[in-house]
């Protein structure tokens, strides 16, 4: 059974004039898509209208931070939201992986003045990934896009 996502206590106003992207990798997508729909309803229930946030994907979490860069210089979105699941296997690529990702993200976050979420699963097991991205309030799409709804207030309050 699906619980319907909390809505977050944000200037309603605020969120229905708020412009988002979603970035999301489709490596892992059983876990991607949970996270993705679940940070899609939170953002409607607080007053984002579904035309004022735009979906990309692209095909793993090393390719978030180009696309995030592309978005970004646009100027057109108040915070961008970075979804994805990196799993540990039997090489060093799980951290080469998340690392970059991480880096790359904020690199492009303090380059153009932009928020970027970060909710890009590091888990050593599937197990662990699949429980972060349930059907539950455990599912971290939600506190991606309550990190955005945040970010774009504190923000605002400083202009």
């Amino acid at each position: 059974m699906r619980t319907k996502p909390a809505t977050p206590p944000f200037p309603r106003a605020l969120a229905a004039r708020s412009r988002f992207a979603i970035i999301r990798a489709e490596f892992n997508p059983e876990i991607t898509t949970s996270l993705e729909q679940a940070c899609l309803a939170t953002l409607r229930a607080a007053g984002v209208p579904d035309a004022r946030i735009d979906r990309v994907t692209v095909p793993g979490c090393f390719e978030i931070p180009l696309m995030a860069q592309r978005l970004a210089k646009r100027r057109r979105y108040d915070a961008l939201i970075a979804l994805g699941a990196v799993i540990r296997g039997d090489t060093y690529h799980f951290e080469l992986v998340a690392n970059e990702c991480a880096r790359g993200i904020m690199d492009v976050s303090l380059r153009h003045d932009v928020p970027i979420i970060f909710e890009v699963l590091a888990v050593y097991r599937r197990k662990d990934a699949l429980r972060r991205a349930g059907t539950n309030r455990m599912n971290k799409g939600i506190e991606a896009a309550g990190a955005a709804l945040a970010a774009i207030t504190s923000l605002a309050s400083i202009k």
